[in-house]
């Protein structure tokens, strides 16, 4: 029993280390011209890879809702199912368990 402690204090020490050593390890990257000081704007690199953020946005509310109104035509389709097995025993306990 005593040695599983220790196993697992071992394995936990371990691995807190190597968590905190890894990040710890990197080195950040040199500075570049524009984070060394003024760069006007004329003279900075034009962007290549740049998407318009309002399809995205449409896309993603549109997913949403789809998967929304997924969700609930489920639930609607599973709660009426529930209530036709309900109507059904409801009726054979009115008729005495003897089924119609």
């Amino acid at each position: 029993m005593i040695w599983k402690m220790t196993v697992a204090r071992i394995l936990f020490a371990a691995v807190t280390l190597c968590t905190v050593a890894a990040p710890s390890a990197q080195q950040p990257p040199p500075p570049s011209a524009a984070q060394e000081g003024f760069v006007p704007v004329d003279q900075l690199p034009k962007p290549q890879d740049t998407m318009p953020a309002a399809p995205l946005v449409a896309t993603a509310y549109a997913f949403v809702w789809v998967m929304l109104f997924g969700y609930v035509v489920s639930i609607w389709r599973r709660l009426s199912t529930v209530q036709r097995e309900l109507e059904t025993v409801s009726r054979r306990i009115g008729t005495g368990g003897r089924t119609p």
